[in-house]
């Protein structure tokens, strides 16, 4: 039986940006019209304001409702080339991890790699409140950040080749 997963993505933060690549993965992944997009377990939250409080209150709301076993946050880092699964995020000097196996999660994956900076931004401050959440409240649950990178016809393909197996591995 498939596990219930919630994602987000985020809005842009800056007037010059067309798009958030977070959210434009999100876009390719119901363009491409997969099976994934029609399981009803799949749940959307996507363009969230670029604003920690503010989106970490959305998506607090949306797990409350949902009851979620898998809850994967998606960013955009302009600077990476692949996909990055974040193995952490860091608070006032302390660092939770996420519970999911990366190792296992990363297998057969050619665009996605391991990362333990989830950067200085908001995604850095939303993964930790997230962690946090599902650490005290929801133990057996998981909480994942992916950081996206900006997403070219080159590149377009295997980002997405690669999300939707990391999907297919967290709801089976």
């Amino acid at each position: 039986m498939a596990k219930t997963v919630l994602i987000t993505s985020f809005t842009t933060w800056r007037n010059d940006q067309p798009s958030n690549a977070s959210d434009d993965l999100l876009e390719a992944l119901f363009q491409a019209e997969l099976n994934l997009t029609k399981l009803d377990c799949l749940h959307f939250l996507r363009q969230l304001p670029v604003n920690a409080p503010i989106a970490q209150e959305m998506i607090l709301a949306q797990v409350k409702r949902l009851q979620p076993e898998v809850l994967i946050c998606c960013g955009m880092a302009e600077s990476r080339s692949q996909l990055n699964l974040e193995s952490s995020a860091t608070l006032n000097g302390k660092t939770l991890q996420t519970s999911l196996n990366l190792k296992e999660l990363r297998l057969g994956l050619a665009s996605t790699e391991i990362s333990h900076d989830a950067g200085q931004f908001v995604c850095n401050s939303l993964y930790y409140s997230m962690l946090e959440y599902f650490q005290q409240y929801h133990h057996s649950r998981h909480c994942l950040f992916l950081h996206v990178p900006i997403l070219t016809p080159e590149n377009q393909t295997a980002i997405l080749a690669d999300f939707c197996k990391i999907l297919e591995k967290t709801l089976f």
